[in-house]
């Protein structure tokens, strides 16, 4: 294809999807697509597809609209939705890549901003425009990158933007400090929070949609030295659920993982600092177990997945619906199986226990540094220690480390690649060097010797010790072995781990 075929196409997509708007195309069941075409050579060709339910005279009028012939493919109402999303979604990335590559567009950008009256109403779309497409955009770009949260941090002299990226704070842009008030505010109004409120924290919630993708955004503001500081945790209720297997545990690891969660009661935690998987971890364990026969119930903060055949609860503080006052009602639900989100306290500990111990199983998570103590945990928080000995059957300590980037990783020795790999850092990789995490496990089993010792009230590390001498592995020597398979580095397991073996 010639390059004036190319930039005519590009001119054609680039005036379609400027103008033309996602909820036109889905209302009058359109879309441009590029495709590639076999002819003496493989070539791209624009041509608007469309569902049976399109009217002629509007698929007419896209066609005077883009000056020029063009070809109608009629396609499936699944699959043209799924056209819309995609060729929408490029489109965005595209004008992100543009703005990140050419310092030109950063300025026009500052000065849009900069133009906004900061006296302006919020509300009033056509002075806040500048400031509602900066947030968007934002928004967008965290949800392209797969972030977990977005923080705007206000400081002396701007408002700083960062998003966590596999577990580290990147930067993404810095805002100018006089329009600082107008974006932070904009995100409460979204939030549906109380924007004169700037003194107290305070929680909002709200949602936005991305193609098929639909994100649950939790706000946060609190007052900060240089303004109100806010984090969006951002979750995805599309994103798909995992499989054990799929989570990085070694065979043996999810052997012995896998027959612990088929007993017919009993306690089983996961724990680990936050954001290291351990309700992904427990999602997993879940969609293992036979719901068909048996009452699944949770208690969640959030609820984060949607599973199919369980009950699922969303604790709520200001309405009294703790994790204790749940866990009370959930045993009035005739439950074969509960999920506690976390156990925070004495009374939620207590009753966890009990309930294990009265013919449930029973799965919570902890923040411990190990799987050894999340037992001691346990006894600092009153619970008798016969009772913890007679009711807990494993502890699995988890965190994930970031996986190398597949596309610029290189051995560290090319003569000998198992001594472990490095990665230099690519476009791909946003010169990380790593892209994606993956899970290392310590997977404590509760056998007689390790409930003598609780009864005893022995210390973490006597339990650790037996544990050990019985064959489970240390959070580090899992990760060493994603060292030697080539799937992180020494650095980053490291990293994740140090405060486990202190």
């Amino acid at each position: 294809m010639s390059d004036q075929a190319d930039a005519d196409s590009g001119s054609l997509s680039h005036r379609f999807f400027d103008r033309v708007s996602i909820d036109l195309c889905r209302r009058e069941r359109f879309c441009l697509q590029s495709v590639s075409r076999l002819d003496d050579t493989v070539k791209n060709v624009e041509v608007l597809v469309h569902s049976q339910d399109a009217k002629p005279f509007v698929l007419d009028g896209i066609r005077r609209f883009l000056g020029k012939p063009i070809e109608k493919v009629l396609v499936g109402d699944l699959e043209l939705e799924q056209i819309i999303n995609s060729q929408y979604e490029s489109f965005r990335m595209g004008k992100l890549v543009e703005r990140n590559e050419d310092p030109a567009s950063q300025d026009i950008i500052q000065a849009q901003l900069q133009a906004v009256d900061s006296e302006s109403d919020l509300l009033q779309a056509q002075a806040s425009a500048p400031v509602i497409d900066l947030v968007n955009r934002i928004l967008f770009e965290a949800i392209q990158q797969k972030s977990s949260d977005i923080h705007f941090q206000p400081q002396q002299d701007a408002l700083l933007v960062r998003i966590r990226m596999d577990g580290i704070l990147v930067d993404l842009e810095k805002i100018p400090k006089d329009i600082q008030d107008e974006v932070l505010a904009r995100i409460k109004v979204a939030g549906r929070m109380d924007i004169a409120e700037k003194r107290l924290p305070q929680d909002g919630r709200a949602t936005v949609y991305l193609g098929s993708k639909s994100i649950d955004l939790r706000i946060a503001s609190m007052p900060s030295s240089f303004g109100e500081r806010i984090v969006i945790r951002l979750l995805d209720k599309s994103a798909r659920l995992y499989q054990l297997p799929e989570l990085g545990m070694d065979s043996e690891t999810l052997s012995k993982f896998r027959t612990a969660i088929t007993v017919e009661h009993g306690l089983i935690l996961v724990t680990g600092p936050t954001g290291s998987g351990k309700s992904t971890t427990l999602y997993a364990a879940l969609k293992e177990l036979d719901t068909t026969q048996r009452n699944a119930v949770t208690l969640e903060d959030p609820i984060e997945y949607q599973l199919e055949g369980i009950s699922q609860t969303q604790i709520n503080l200001k309405k009294g619906m703790t994790f204790a006052s749940g866990l009370r009602s959930v045993l009035r639900q005739d439950p074969d199986i509960i999920m506690v989100g976390e156990i925070r306290d004495t009374e939620t500990a207590a009753m966890a226990v009990q309930a294990s111990l009265t013919g449930h199983l029973v799965f919570s998570t902890l923040h411990t540094n190990d799987a050894a103590s999340a037992i001691t945990r346990l006894l600092d928080l009153g619970i008798e220690p016969y009772l913890v000995a007679s009711s807990l059957v494993s502890v699995l300590a988890q965190r994930l480390v970031r996986q190398l980037c597949e596309k610029c990783k290189q051995p560290l020795d090319l003569q000998a690649p198992s001594l472990g790999w490095r990665s230099k850092g690519c476009q791909s990789c946003r010169n990380l060097g790593y892209s994606g995490r993956i899970g290392i496990y310590e997977l404590l089993l509760v056998d007689e010797p390790i409930r003598g010792l609780i009864t005893r009230s022995s210390h973490a590390s006597a339990i650790r010790e037996h544990a050990v001498s019985q064959g489970m592995k240390l959070l580090a020597d899992s990760g060493e072995e994603k060292v030697l398979a080539g799937l992180t580095s020494h650095e980053e397991v490291q990293r994740v781990t140090l405060r486990s073996s202190l």
